[in-house]
């Protein structure tokens, strides 16, 4: 007895006759050799519009129908297999973190253009950019080289006109060989013009200095006798060293309790006036001679007579000097501040700094200026 199956899907066929094609659903088609596929999707692309099928379903005969069994109907025909298109051949992927690479289309932007097409205002010059930068980096150079020869050049005007660090300079008290329009004070030769009473004392009050009281001015005298200041030892050596000329005053302390000659020796040169000074001390001490005062009418005759203060300075070929006395005759201690006080301003400030100092026009001091109180000394009364 034999079985029938309404069913399609339940049939059975006994076995098949040789060289029958099979009945059952097409055998599916192998895998393509090759690597396997990547585990991340690849994109599939349609086939192109009007393509036919791919070559393998091309190629495949279609399957022939079964034979028809005896006693037994035949089976329905089976469906044509509809025809798949060919799988893409996976592509090898260099590495696990690959990604699928999608087409950019080009711009349309954009395109190559020919410069001979371009009109003739628009090309551009390699060569005259090339010049440009060349002529601008030049003129750059230029103005470098400028700025620096004129800072070179300030440099060199200030280092000319700026004397050097290293050069010496004018010791305090010495004359500047260079100052402008100035009288050499060292010798006679180059201060060849008389000293005067009025250039020593221009008035009958002497103001020494702004806002302090006044000297009054008793009596001035010029004379080219020098022995007529000096006695003794003190008189031959002023007229043995040259001495030609002799300018004096007396005048009156202005607390009215002193009385004072002061004046300038005029003599050879600066050596013969530090021979003068560094013969005084010694002269004084051992008494043989003393500077003179000069009397200037009554109640002055004390300044010719008693024990007098003495102060000199030597600037140039000039002795200055100046004895100070009391108007009481008294003999003045050697700590008198008041007589030292006298001597600084007759023969410092008044004659060095004034006098010498206008002469020499505008020279700083020829010989280092000395207190007057190291070059002074006590003289007794003339008996």
């Amino acid at each position: 007895m034999v079985y029938r199956y309404e069913s399609d899907e339940d049939a059975f066929l006994e076995y098949p006759q040789p060289g029958s094609a099979p009945t059952g659903p097409a055998t599916p088609t192998p895998p393509p050799a090759g690597p396997s596929p990547s585990r991340f999707p690849t994109p599939s692309l349609p086939p192109a519009r009007g393509a036919g099928p791919a070559p393998d379903a091309a190629r495949a005969p279609a399957p022939a129908p079964p034979a028809p069994t005896p006693g037994r109907p035949a089976p329905p025909p089976a469906p044509a297999p509809v025809p798949q298109p060919a799988p893409p051949v996976p592509q090898p992927v260099p590495a696990a973190t690959a990604r699928p690479t999608v087409p950019i289309p080009a711009s349309p932007s954009f395109r190559a253009t020919n410069v001979s097409e371009l009109p003739r205002g628009r090309r551009v010059d390699r060569r005259g950019g090339g010049l440009w930068r060349t002529l601008i980096g030049g003129a750059a150079v230029l103005l470098l080289l400028s700025l620096t020869g004129l800072a070179v050049a300030a440099l060199l005007d200030d280092r000319a006109t700026t004397p050097p660090a290293s050069a010496p300079t004018t010791p305090p008290g010495e004359a500047d060989p260079n100052a402008p329009d100035r009288s050499d004070l060292d010798s006679r030769d180059t201060d060849q013009a008389a000293l005067t009473t009025k250039e020593l004392f221009p008035g009958k009050q002497l103001v020494i200095t702004d806002g302090k009281p006044a000297y009054q001015v008793l009596k001035t005298q010029a004379s080219t006798n020098c022995a007529v200041s000096a006695t003794g030892e003190i008189a031959d050596l002023l007229t043995r060293l040259g001495c030609n000329q002799v300018v004096r005053g007396t005048l009156r302390s202005p607390d009215g309790d002193h009385l004072l000659t002061a004046g300038l020796f005029n003599l050879t040169d600066l050596a013969s006036a530090q021979r003068v000074r560094d013969r005084l001390r010694p002269l004084l001490d051992d008494r043989q001679g003393r500077f003179r005062g000069m009397a200037a009418g009554e109640d002055t005759e004390v300044v010719e007579k008693a024990a007098a203060r003495v102060g000199w300075q030597v600037r140039g070929h000039y002795l200055a000097f100046c004895l100070v006395t009391r108007t009481d005759g008294e003999r003045i201690p050697t700590d008198d501040a008041t007589a030292r006080e006298i001597m600084y301003d007759l023969i410092e400030l008044h004659l060095n700094r004034g006098v010498l100092e206008r002469r020499a026009s505008g020279g700083t001091a020829g010989q280092p200026t000395d207190d007057p109180d190291d070059s002074a000394g006590q003289q007794g009364s003339d008996d």
